[in-house]
């Protein structure tokens, strides 16, 4: 769903980006509160209401957010569905180096090469665009910097998702009334297929994260994170087959050395991940084996006499 939503933004044309991105804050709150409201979970509001920190925290994911969501709905719009796509390629890239900067993670040695490879690949499209790709920058920042305010805040998806858009529920709400004041909203004039086209960016919005949220209880988290590739593939294909945007040889290279970082990070994280798994089952093997030859030995210790620990 997520790497077909470039299909769905142009369908609200004439509507601008700022209008839709408005009608996507309101309408999403409907959406998630009328989800709160089916599966009845609302035990987490009263304790984030009590928690300052983690409220300021959710407001700086919403205005971040609000930006990431502006950017790409305009990029898509105009014509940029290509350079859109490669946000969210690099944005693996650019969550580690914020790991590294801001967390003082260590990287393993392939992760800095990926990292190198990432920063080359910028260099090659900023001569190809004769500009920084800087759609692709600010979606690639924007949504790290998301991930790593909402690894600090720990909320359930669902729940950040209500509280974020609730959040930016009023500032949204307050320019549409504005819009429509001055007679430049599209929602009441342009029909009731375009109003409810535009009442289902809530739906658009919400029902992925949904699923996605049901899914990372049920797949490896390896896997989920190769899942999230296919979004910035649809798009990358979208874009140049049924958008036709160009792709000259410039573009084509600096793609190549990201998809190039992109495997390099994936082999890397699959080749830790099995290394994890055998330790973890190897560490199991040898906590069985210890125990079986404590019972052993209990079973031969003289009646009376505790059996010495074994290893000492």
């Amino acid at each position: 769903m997520w790497g077909l939503v470039p299909l769905f933004w142009p369908l609200l044309k004439p509507a601008g980006a700022l209008e839709i991105l408005a009608h996507r804050m309101v309408w999403s709150l409907f959406f998630v509160g009328a989800a709160l409201l089916v599966i009845r979970r609302w035990a987490w509001l009263g304790e984030l209401l009590r928690q300052p920190r983690r409220l300021a925290l959710i407001a700086v994911a919403a205005a971040v957010i609000t930006v990431n969501w502006g950017v790409y709905i305009w990029s898509v719009n105009s014509g940029h569905v290509v350079e859109a796509s490669l946000g969210y390629f690099i944005n693996p890239l650019v969550t580690i180096a914020m790991g590294v900067l801001l967390l003082k993670e260590r990287l393993r040695p392939v992760q800095w090469a990926a990292v190198g490879v990432g920063a080359s690949a910028v260099l090659v499209l900023t001569l190809g665009y004769g500009r920084p790709p800087w759609i692709s920058l600010c979606l690639a920042f924007s949504f790290a910097t998301y991930g790593l305010v909402k690894k600090k805040v720990n909320l359930g998806g669902v729940e950040s998702l209500a509280a974020e858009t609730a959040i930016q529920f009023l500032p949204a709400l307050g320019y549409l009334l504005w819009l429509s004041a001055r007679g430049d909203s599209t929602f009441a004039t342009e029909g009731a297929g375009h109003a409810a086209l535009l009442a289902a960016t809530g739906i658009v919005t919400a029902l992925p994260l949904v699923c996605f949220g049901a899914a990372a209880i049920r797949v490896p988290l390896s896997t989920l994170g190769l899942l999230q590739y296919l979004a910035p593939v649809f798009q990358f294909l979208l874009g140049i087959l049924y958008f036709k945007e160009a792709m000259p040889p410039e573009r084509w290279a600096g793609f190549a050395l990201v998809w190039l970082a992109l495997t390099l990070l994936t082999w890397d994280a699959l080749r830790t991940a099995r290394r994890a798994a055998r330790a973890l089952a190897d560490g199991a093997g040898r906590s069985k084996a210890v125990m079986r030859r404590e019972a052993d030995a209990k079973k031969t210790e003289p009646a009376g006499q505790e059996a010495e620990p074994a290893g000492r």
